[in-house]
């Protein structure tokens, strides 16, 4: 079976964000009393006490740009929530994040359009499903209850020998 890689968002761009968000916006920290927000930085849930920030990420948009991608009307942008200061990034070997939960997985071109979704029983089987369709480029992870942002997935590298 293939292993899948959770992708948080990029050290460089969560720099950008929080200088301004997706949608231009200064960056407000809080101090998270209570924990449990779902950061994109570190894949993991926040614990009480860190000083996190709400802001607005374009994650397809930002793919495009590396990718030479035209999305769109696909182009959306949503809140997600990051540490306010920079952060060791996620844990080696700690397998999908926010997985306690019913998801989406939705399915993106490498044009940028979406190809459809599912709610997802079992990732590993969700994603086998959407890479096993060609025109897969990468899929979203996505919370069912706000539809929010939580990490993507790409398309698997074969390795030179095309294993």
């Amino acid at each position: 079976m293939t292993t899948y890689t959770a992708r948080p968002i990029d050290p460089t761009v969560l720099k950008e964000l929080r200088s301004a968000d997706d949608a231009g916006r200064r960056m407000v920290p809080v101090l998270d009393k209570e924990g449990g927000a779902p950061l994109r930085c570190c894949l993991r849930r926040s614990d009480p006490g860190e000083r996190i920030a709400l802001v607005s990420y374009a994650p397809l948009r930002r793919w495009a740009a590396e990718t030479g991608a035209q999305p769109g009307a696909y182009d959306e942008q949503g809140p997600v929530f990051i540490h306010a200061e920079e952060c060791a990034g996620p844990a080696a070997g700690s397998g999908y994040p926010f997985a306690n939960a019913h998801r989406t997985v939705r399915r993106y071109s490498a044009e940028g359009h979406i190809l459809g979704g599912e709610l997802a029983g079992t990732l590993d089987d969700a994603f086998q499903r959407a890479f096993d369709d060609p025109s897969v480029a990468l899929v979203h992870v996505r919370a069912v209850e706000y539809g929010c942002f939580l990490y993507e997935v790409q398309r698997p590298k074969l390795s030179p020998s095309g294993v």
